[in-house]
């Protein structure tokens, strides 16, 4: 029989891309990662990963194996489920992974519904990259991912993006920094300090397609992962920030800050990912519907 646990760091090695990676996920030494997996490959008599240069990509039997480690930990992903919720009255369980690149405020203003519902809930909250988060999700450790984007056509991780909604993107500055520009926006941004997300993320490409469409030239303060960090330097009058309009109020009330202008050219996206088609978890159905009637209306 196989050994499941040679599977599981097969699956996390795949998953992850490399046995380094797995390892810091797993806790556990390269070489004991390598052991075990070798010990996988001696008893299926197979190959399941070839090396390119310094890289693990998966043969084609290997990528025959993961599909099948899929379903299993999925499977076993649902069989704990059904144990977290026999016992009556103890509030049911929901863990949601939400990806790093979304604002803090759009996350907690989906989210909050979770909490208000008849029944008692207990919300347990990751952060992390999307690639990490799809991978606990397919694990059946996370009941939903709040994410920018859907599922990359490239991860092989089975699930489903249901489009929440977006909005444009409003450009916010202290009344110190307004006073310093010139001119009407998107104008006034010429030569004016500006702060943004990291280059990659999804917000950051459109903005910069919109920059060089306009032949707009600001000065570039500074770039982020974290989105709140890039609005506490934004408060402090270091640069104009953005953020998405659906939170406009909110960001001009928490931060001081006034929206200068505003783009629907560049839209904000938010996605919720499941490994269900057809939600059945409630409080997930809830998170959603609220998401779209609300904060993402027309």
């Amino acid at each position: 029989m196989v050994n499941y646990k040679h599977l599981r760091y097969f699956w996390m090695v795949a998953k992850e891309g490399g046995v380094a990676r797995a390892s810091e996920r797993l806790h556990l030494t390269p070489q004991t990662i390598s052991g075990q997996l070798s010990l996988l490959e001696n008893y299926l008599g197979v190959d399941l990963f070839t090396r390119v240069g310094r890289n693990l990509e998966l043969t084609e039997i290997g990528r025959l194996v993961l599909s099948y480690a899929d379903e299993i930990f999925s499977l076993g992903g649902e069989l704990e489920d059904v144990i977290h919720q026999l016992p009556a009255g103890r509030p049911q369980l929901f863990r949601v992974g939400v990806v790093d690149v979304v604002p803090k405020s759009i996350a907690h203003r989906i989210l909050k519904p979770a909490l208000q519902m008849s029944e008692p809930v207990r919300m347990i909250c990751r952060e992390a990259s999307l690639d990490t988060l799809l991978a606990e999700l397919a694990l059946h450790r996370l009941d939903l991912v709040l994410a920018d984007r859907p599922i990359p056509h490239t991860i092989s991780t089975r699930g489903f993006s249901h489009k929440l909604g977006e909005c444009a993107v409003s450009f916010f500055a202290t009344e110190e920094l307004e006073k310093q520009l010139t001119g009407d926006f998107p104008g006034c941004l010429n030569d004016a300090p500006l702060l943004l997300p990291s280059t990659g993320n999804q917000l950051r490409s459109g903005i910069d397609r919109w920059l060089d469409k306009y032949h707009i030239r600001p000065h570039m303060i500074g770039e982020f992962d974290d989105s709140a960090l890039m609005k506490a330097f934004g408060q402090e009058s270091a640069g104009i920030f953005i953020a998405p309009a659906a939170i406009e109020a909110e960001v001009e009330r928490q931060y001081q800050v006034t929206a200068i202008g505003r783009t629907d050219e560049v839209t904000a996206h938010f996605y919720a990912i499941s490994v269900e088609r057809h939600i059945l978890n409630t409080i997930v159905s809830t998170v959603m519907e609220t998401a779209r009637e609300s904060l993402f209306a027309d």
